[in-house]
């Protein structure tokens, strides 16, 4: 979810794009015609397949190629290091879950016409959630993966510094972000998302570091009538607190029982769930502060559950 701005006034704005959430301008520019070139000076039997444009991201531009590859490639230098994590360990990780994930199916070479390194992938069928909500029963089939997902991760597992960290690390950007919208909600609001963000800052930390996918909001998760079909976007993963992953259960679901149901399917404890829940927090304040009108809506709605699921249980 590398894709934040700002809706605020020019105080605000200021205080979140110094936190790098202003989204970044394109260091390359990246067409159809580009893709082209590059299959066929690399893989010559993709090139004359149909090319699509499919999305252009925080740091990565998408673009269908026939009826079953992706080729993904960097927008912006920062983002190399995010697709090679995905082409080194995507793989192993995708083997331990029954959810597609777009596994990697060759390896594009940085040359004269592009820089950097670029993936050719799976393509998944199906529709983001945001457009196509997930039904309440899926929210155990989503627990029991991400149980399966989150095993202790080796030492030179990658580590990320916005994810699967103490809360507390992120505590600044949260409280400027709640800041920046206290002129977009109300002031009960903005309360009950500061207790909610305390409640986990109060929590036992984690004692594991497992593999996380770090990003599950729902531009990243695909599904198929309902039916959760697939998992995208995998450059934020690392290893940390698995809190960060359970956030989804926020962010995934309208069901008032769907948290729930995510938590007791995966087995998770009540000092997991607080930490999830103020991970929900993180990313409902930071995608309510976007440029972006469909990442404003997801994290709008993400307040929304939270708040009525607090005075619920007030």
């Amino acid at each position: 979810m590398r894709r934040l701005g700002s809706q605020c006034d020019r105080t605000n704005l200021l205080s979140v794009q110094a936190l790098d959430t202003k989204y970044p301008r394109a260091e390359v520019q990246v067409g159809v015609d580009l893709v082209q070139r590059l299959l066929r000076e690399q893989h010559p039997d993709l090139a004359e397949l149909k090319i699509t444009l499919v999305d252009v991201g925080w740091d990565n531009v998408t673009h269908r190629v026939g009826d079953e590859l992706a080729v993904r490639m960097p927008r912006r230098e920062a983002a190399v290091q995010l697709l090679l994590k995905e082409q080194r360990w995507l793989s192993t990780l995708a083997d331990w879950i029954d959810i597609p994930v777009p596994r990697l199916v060759r390896a594009g070479r940085p040359s004269s016409a592009f820089r950097w390194p670029w993936s050719v992938v799976q393509w998944l069928p199906g529709q983001t959630c945001d457009v196509t909500p997930l039904s309440a029963d899926q929210a155990q089939v989503l627990g029991l993966n991400l149980r399966r997902l989150h095993r202790r991760a080796p030492p030179d597992a990658p580590t990320n510094p916005s994810r699967g960290v103490p809360l507390q690390q992120r505590d600044e950007f949260v409280q400027t972000c709640l800041e920046a919208l206290s002129h977009s909600i109300s002031a009960h609001r903005g309360d009950s998302l500061r207790w909610l963000w305390s409640d986990g800052l109060r929590a036992p930390k984690s004692e594991l570091s497992v593999w996380l996918h770090g990003d599950l909001h729902p531009r990243n998760v695909l599904s198929r009538g309902g039916l959760l079909s697939g998992i995208l976007d995998w450059g934020d993963l690392a290893s940390g607190d698995p809190a960060t992953d359970l956030a989804s259960a926020w962010m995934l679901f309208d069901g008032r029982e769907a948290p729930s149901a995510v938590f007791e399917s995966y087995g998770a404890s009540p000092a997991l769930a607080l930490r999830a829940r103020s991970w929900a927090v993180f990313f409902g304040a930071a995608l309510s502060n976007t440029e972006d009108a469909r990442h404003l809506s997801i994290g709008r709605r993400i307040i929304d559950r939270l708040v009525r699921h607090a005075e619920r249980d007030t």
